[in-house]
């Protein structure tokens, strides 16, 4: 899966708990929670979302690490690459 690939789907799942979302206007380096305004409610909406789109498990202790744009694709694209 090419990051670009791995990118829509990061969007297509911060779409879903923030409808406001406009991927155009993301910047790749902005803190997610707050540019969107997200709550931890829709973090972790976001993260069921990130495990289903690719059947990874995020452990708690990342949560930390997927503060961007960049961070999400880069950390889903070296977690689905040890499959």
């Amino acid at each position: 899966m090419t990051n670009d690939e791995i990118k829509a789907k990061v969007l297509a799942a911060l779409a879903a708990v923030a409808p406001e979302l406009e991927p155009d206007q993301l910047a790749p380096g902005a803190n997610l929670r707050d540019e969107l305004d997200i709550d931890s409610m829709d973090a972790l909406n976001f993260l069921v979302g990130l495990s289903k789109a690719f059947g990874i498990d995020v452990p708690e202790a990342d949560y930390r690490k997927l503060s961007t744009l960049d961070a999400i694709v880069g950390y889903v694209a070296a977690r689905i690459g040890k499959r």
